[in-house]
């Protein structure tokens, strides 16, 4: 079986990154703290953020949608 590194500097591969995200990982930030990767370097953070899909961004899935991804400062306020 061939192993697919994800992240160099920690020897992390793709199967593990996606055992982090079945375990609860949903972000670049909580696979880090899992595991590191994407600590050091950075270059496989574009790469994790892949493997764990756009759908677990909701702002992009807005952005996708047509709608706006940050509210107005105004409306924040408004809000409070």
């Amino acid at each position: 079986m061939t192993r697919v590194y994800v992240c160099s500097c920690f020897g992390i591969t793709e199967k593990q990154v996606k055992e982090h995200a079945d375990a609860g990982a949903h972000t670049p930030r909580q696979i880090a703290s899992a595991c590191k990767a994407g600590t050091d370097c950075g270059s496989c953070v574009r790469r994790i953020q892949s493997i764990l899909g756009r759908g677990n961004c909701p702002r992009r899935e807005l952005l996708d949608q047509g709608k706006p991804a940050l509210r107005a400062v105004s409306e924040l306020n408004e809000a409070a």
